[in-house]
């Protein structure tokens, strides 16, 4: 265990007490039950709303009993509960969600308003709470937008059996799920006849999971769930391409107009299936080849089983979803506007502004001597990415031509290996060259992160969370992913 973990504990055991009282809060204010709260989320870049849609209850709370208050500071959002009576805080939890991505796009800038579906996972109050969203400012500051009285014991609560067309996987059981991080994979575009690839390809991401830090030397911490719904059709949309399917929980590429962005916005259909099993964290697992993938912090990840970047995709969104790490490429298109406003500091642990180099959020693993901010060759590194991002929209283009033309199977097979062809070059290419740097390993600030070529930096050279490929977690993202870890597991 590292020294990070072995610290955890004692401190743990030193306030034993604080401990044991963390525990009585939630049995004075909580039963071991779900509470699901759906509501809608409604707005454009200038003005938001929520309205609340359904309550249910569900079973047993998967969350830690003593971790109820949230402390990491992270996500755009904020969902609070408070006692009624008392108005005291007794749970909170930090998230981004679909909306919250949607209100930097052009569209929301533009004023064009959009609802979507989202929800909200509480212990289950033994009475009547005030359930509170909260969205950061510009400033990055937290303010309420939202709040609602919810009675746990009206008879408005849903609490509806289960669908029974679901089957659960155990794929790892470690305990308890109080003191777990609970896990479930939900499958998206598998049909019925697919059970035995299905099969095949949890016991292969369950693999890949646990090769991995900081998840191989925490695996005891882990309980996995497999959750299969079947589909009726395999695959999943692909808008570009003219393809539509009839899915499970309706995942589509083309979110938010991003070619590769893997999303559903299908929240209750997922929410249902999820259901089966108690849950933390969400993997959409998606059957398809093509490279796709998304992650949103708190709500879930995405990826498709087959691609190349297999191992890279499940493992980079799954960072993003479950620690709320920030993208640190700044290269390639996205849909988004000021998705990290100037001279204001990210929340995510990986990215910093560098508003205060003498404070970086980091400072304590900096490399010795380092200079900060750290010079690295980045415009050489800039032109040949660039020059990759070109080349490659450009095929993927003719692959969308192709496939809305109906062209022969043959042509666009050829076309699509030319694709993933040139993704396998062009990671090796930076592999090597960003090997070759002095900096290379080194613990610093680097500028490019965060979509932004300046004014935003990452820890290191390279990560999981910056180029594609089989590869480790910097040392400020693997320590990010221990303390969620450790969180939920207590």
């Amino acid at each position: 265990m590292n020294k990070l973990g072995v610290s955890f504990f004692l401190i743990c055991a030193m306030l034993f007490p604080a401990c044991s009282h963390a525990q009585g809060k939630f049995d004075r204010y909580f039963i071991d039950k779900t509470m699901r709260i759906d509501f809608f989320h409604i707005g454009n870049a200038e003005e938001e709303m929520a309205t609340l849609d359904q309550v249910y209850e569900q079973g047993i709370w998967a969350g830690s009993l003593q971790n109820l208050i949230d402390p990491f500071d992270n996500g755009r959002y904020y969902a609070k509960i408070y006692d009624l009576d008392s108005g005291e805080l007794i749970f909170s939890k930090g998230f981004d969600s679909y909306f919250g991505e949607y209100k930097t796009t052009s569209k929301a800038l533009n004023g064009e308003k959009r609802t979507y579906h989202e929800t909200a996972l509480v212990p289950y109050p033994k009475n009547k709470i005030k359930f509170v969203l909260e969205v950061r400012n510009k400033k990055n500051e937290l303010h309420p937008f939202f709040s609602q009285e919810v009675d746990p014991a009206s008879v408005d609560v849903k609490k509806d059996p289960l669908a029974k067309a679901v089957k659960v996987y155990e794929l790892r059981k470690n305990g308890n799920p109080h003191n777990k991080v609970d896990v479930a994979i939900i499958v998206e575009g598998y049909s019925l006849q697919e059970e035995e690839k299905l099969q095949k390809d949890f016991q292969r991401f369950t693999e890949v999971f646990f090769s991995h830090e900081p998840y191989k030397s925490y695996a005891s911490r882990f309980n996995i769930y497999g959750v299969f719904k079947p589909s009726e059709e395999s695959g999943c949309d692909e808008p570009r391409m003219g393809v539509f399917k009839n899915t499970a929980i309706r995942a589509t590429f083309n979110s938010l107009g991003s070619e590769r962005y893997l999303l559903t916005e299908d929240n209750r259909s997922l929410r249902d299936v999820a259901a089966h099993v108690p849950y933390d964290a969400l993997y959409i697992m998606v059957n398809h080849k093509r490279y796709g993938g998304g992650g949103i912090y708190n709500l879930y990840c995405t990826f498709t089983a087959d691609n190349q970047w297999y191992k890279y995709l499940f493992l980079h969104e799954f960072g993003h979803s479950f620690a709320g790490l920030g993208d640190e490429y700044y290269t390639s298109s996205v849909a988004y506007n000021d998705f990290y406003p100037r001279g204001i500091e990210p929340t995510e642990p990986n990215i910093t502004a560098l508003l205060d180099p003498d404070n970086l959020k980091w400072k304590e693993l900096v490399s010795p001597g380092i200079n900060i901010p750290t010079p690295w060759e980045k415009d050489a590194f800039d032109e040949m990415d660039l020059a990759y991002q070109k080349i490659r929209t450009e095929i993927n283009d003719k692959i969308a031509e192709l496939k809305r033309a109906n062209a022969s199977p043959e042509e666009i097979a050829e076309k699509e290996l030319e694709s993933e062809q040139l993704s396998k070059n062009h990671a090796e290419k930076v592999d090597a060259y960003l090997a070759k740097s002095a900096y290379f390993a080194k613990i610093g600030a680097f500028e490019g992160a965060g979509y932004s070529s300046q004014g935003l930096y990452r820890p290191m050279l390279d990560c999981l969370m910056f180029t594609k490929g089989d590869k480790p977690f910097c040392k400020v993202c693997e320590m990010a992913v221990i303390r969620v870890i450790e969180y939920y597991s207590e």
